[in-house]
């Protein structure tokens, strides 16, 4: 049995005419001797002419170190992609219920892997919406690993994603210095899983069983934050900022003219943010409104498992009105470091050596004055500030390996630490 609670941060004081309202959602999820879960998972495998030699070995052992970590009676299959996608186990277009005998043949199925032909990430993950589909009830999820860029046109790629929204959560992995991380955020976007790099392929299996056992472990098949806002309110934003940073703002399901649903994906036992930004019109100094009022919800039965109120209050104490949350401030704070890295990684990429310089030099200062020590690291693999003269300038030679760690590594946040 799983509870949840939310707690919302906020400060809720506006100056006059203040209009936007701002609050940290925190969402803990408890399990109290689970019982177990319906669940259906599917392995996808990157076995195109790239995954030569080495890779297609470590990708096999870590398919097998996946297979070995589900739990007795998850209903599984494992994929081979390449330019199209193809069954590896079970044999046919169907989910084979996890158990001793199954395993065994799945990672002697596995075996047999071979790498040849090109990427198509969206084909492989229409696959794996096809058989997940055979299980509605089930917590649904996909784990994915590539090496390469996808080869499949950018709307084919768009429709796929589109077509497998909401139907199950997929995490994704990026193996070697040669897959395009945009690729990758592009399906953590639309299906709410994270993105990984894993630098050395020998560690691939870890990382296999890491993200399985994850997904053994939840209890909900999906949450959604039901947001209802005053008439004449604009919502502007809400997004997941912890553990890593996702925008949830497109994603609205209509409940009524004033409120709408945001999906979470599935929960277990964890811990996740979300940063919420209302404009509200303005009013007299005293007067006090619920600018937003949030509801943790299961879409499929409306069940309620928390809520909470956002407030906006006006005055004219400028010493209260003035105040920031520390929780608000610090989640602005990563998301606009996020911001700056895409941005400098971008334009260096277009050849615009000012404003790559200008935003990596800001991002690296912005790492070191909120403790971000790894990410500070990496940015200084990158982009070299003279500590004298405050001087940046961008290094000349940077390992892709590096450029790409900092690149998934800026969706990652880390967490406010507490006073005192």
């Amino acid at each position: 049995m799983s509870d949840f609670t939310l707690q919302v941060d906020q400060h809720k004081y506006l100056p006059l005419g203040g209009r936007e309202v701002h609050a940290i959602l925190t969402v803990t999820g408890t399990v109290a001797q689970a019982p177990p879960t319906e669940a259906a998972e599917v392995i996808i495998i990157d076995t195109s002419g790239s995954m030569t030699g080495g890779k297609i070995r470590e990708a096999r052992q870590a398919a097998k170190a996946a297979v070995d970590a589900l739990r007795d009676g998850v209903e599984f299959a494992v994929i081979s992609g390449d330019t199209s996608a193809r069954m590896v186990y079970p044999r046919g277009r169907k989910l084979a219920k996890a158990g001793q005998s199954t395993r065994d043949n799945a990672k002697k199925a596995i075996d047999t892997l071979d790498a040849n032909g090109g990427t198509s990430i969206g084909q492989w993950l229409l696959l794996a919406c096809d058989l997940l589909e055979s299980r509605p009830g089930a917590i649904r999820h996909a784990l994915l690993m590539t090496d390469g860029q996808n080869n499949e046109g950018e709307e084919a790629f768009a429709r796929a994603l589109k077509q497998c929204e909401g139907r199950f959560v997929c995490d994704s992995l990026g193996v070697g210095d040669d897959w395009v991380p945009d690729e990758l955020r592009k399906v953590s976007n639309a299906l709410l899983g994270a993105f990984d790099f894993v630098r050395d392929q020998k560690d691939l299996a870890e990382f296999f069983t890491r993200i399985t056992e994850a997904s053994m472990g939840k209890t909900v098949a999906e949450l959604a934050l039901r947001v209802w806002i005053p008439k004449d309110a604009t919502l502007k934003y809400i997004r997941q900022v912890s553990p890593t940073l996702l925008d949830l703002s497109g994603k609205r399901t209509p409940v009524n003219p004033l409120t709408g649903d945001y999906p979470t994906g599935s929960w277990g036992a964890e811990e996740r943010e979300y940063h919420l930004c209302v404009e509200v019109p303005p009013a007299a100094p005293g007067q006090e409104i619920r600018a937003a009022w949030i509801k943790l919800v299961r879409p499929d039965t409306g069940d309620v498992h928390a809520s909470g109120n956002v407030l906006a209050h006006w005055t004219e104490d400028l010493a209260l009105s003035t105040r920031i949350n520390r929780k608000v401030a610090h989640y602005t704070g990563q998301a606009e470091l996020h911001e700056l890295i895409q941005e400098g990684l971008s334009a260096r990429a277009a050849g615009d050596t000012a404003t790559a310089t200008a935003r990596l030099a800001k991002a690296k200062q912005l790492a070191d004055s909120s403790g971000r020590e790894d990410t500070a690291r990496l940015l200084a693999k990158v982009v070299e500030i003279d500590p004298g003269t405050g001087t940046a300038r961008l290094r000349r030679h940077v390992e892709k390996a590096d450029e790409i760690e900092l690149d998934t590594g800026s969706t990652r946040t880390s967490q406010l630490r507490q006073e005192g």
